[in-house]
C-alpha cells in the first residue's frame, strides 16, 4: 500500500495524471455551468441597449472555487483570434466596447477551471466557452419548440419540460420576480456538464439566487429559481414585433 501511494505521488509531481483522475481531488471542481442570460431581460433592469434578440453567454463556471489565481491576469491579446465570436455571443451588454466582463469572468471563473488541463489557458478556456455554447445552440432549440419571446405567458413546466426533453438533462432556469406582480420574468438558464464535458444535471434549491452585484457592481438586482406556479414572461427585444 505504502508502495502503491508512492508511485501515485510520484506520477502527481511529474503532471503525468489525467486531468479526469485530478478532478477527483475534493478541492477541484467536478461540475461546469454554461450560463446563458436573456439581454432584453438583462437590460430591462440596468437600463442598456440590449441589441440582440438571442441568448448570449454570461459564463462557464466551476462548481467548486472562485477566484484560484490572483496572479494569473487576464490577456485580451491571448484571445485575438476569439474575439470576433466573443463580441456576438458573449457580449458586455452594459459596456459594449470593453473586455472587462471577460476579464472578470476569467479572474473569477477561468483561473478556477483552469485546473483541468483541458482548461489550462485563456485561449483553451474561452473556446470551449464558446464551442460548448454553439453545441447546446440554447437559442435554436428553444425557437425549434416555438418558445419565442412574446406578449403571452408561457408556464414555467413548459419550458423547462422543452429543455429538460431535448437534452436529456435538468436545468436552472432563473427569473426576476418584480414585487407586487403575478408574473415572473424569464432571464437565466444554466445547462451543466461534467469534468468531461457530457451534459449533467444542474444541482439547485428553490432559494438558489444570483445577485447581479456579484459581477457588474449593480446593487437591489437578483435572478432566482422560477417559480413552478406563476406565468413566465419572454420579453421581446423592444422595438421589434413578438412573434
Amino acid at each position: 500500500m505504502k508502495s502503491l501511494a508512492l508511485v501515485v505521488l510520484l506520477c502527481l509531481g511529474c503532471g503525468l495524471m489525467s486531468s479526469s483522475f485530478v478532478l477527483a481531488s475534493p478541492y477541484m471542481w467536478t461540475k461546469l455551468i454554461l450560463t446563458q442570460h436573456w439581454p432584453s431581460t438583462f437590460c430591462s433592469m440596468e437600463h442598456c441597449d440590449p441589441k440582440f434578440d438571442y441568448w448570449t453567454l454570461h459564463g462557464l463556471w466551476p462548481d467548486k472555487g472562485q477566484e484560484c489565481n490572483s496572479s494569473w491576469h487576464f490577456n485580451v491579446t491571448l484571445i485575438q483570434d476569439l474575439l470576433p465570436d466573443m463580441q456576438k455571443w458573449w457580449p458586455d451588454l452594459i459596456t459594449p466596447a470593453s473586455s472587462e466582463f471577460w476579464q472578470y469572468e476569467w479572474q473569477k471563473h477561468g483561473t478556477c477551471a483552469a485546473k483541468a488541463e483541458s482548461l489550462n489557458s485563456q485561449h483553451k478556456y474561452f473556446g470551449k466557452v464558446l464551442e460548448l455554447y454553439h453545441t447546446l445552440d440554447l437559442d435554436g432549440v428553444m425557437k425549434k419548440f416555438n418558445i419565442v419571446p412574446s406578449e403571452t405567458y408561457y408556464t414555467f413546466d413548459h419550458i423547462e419540460g422543452i429543455i429538460l426533453n431535448f437534452y436529456s438533462v435538468k436545468p436552472k432556469i432563473q427569473c426576476i420576480h418584480p414585487k407586487g406582480e403575478k408574473v415572473q420574468i424569464l432571464g437565466q438558464i444554466e445547462i451543466c456538464f461534467n469534468s468531461d464535458f457530457q451534459l449533467a444535471n444542474c444541482e439547485h434549491s428553490e432559494t438558489d439566487t444570483l445577485r447581479l452585484i456579484d459581477f457588474l457592481n449593480v446593487k437591489g438586482t437578483e435572478f432566482s429559481v422560477c417559480d413552478h406556479a406563476t406565468p413566465v414572461y419572454y420579453p421581446p427585444l423592444k422595438g421589434k414585433p413578438s412573434m
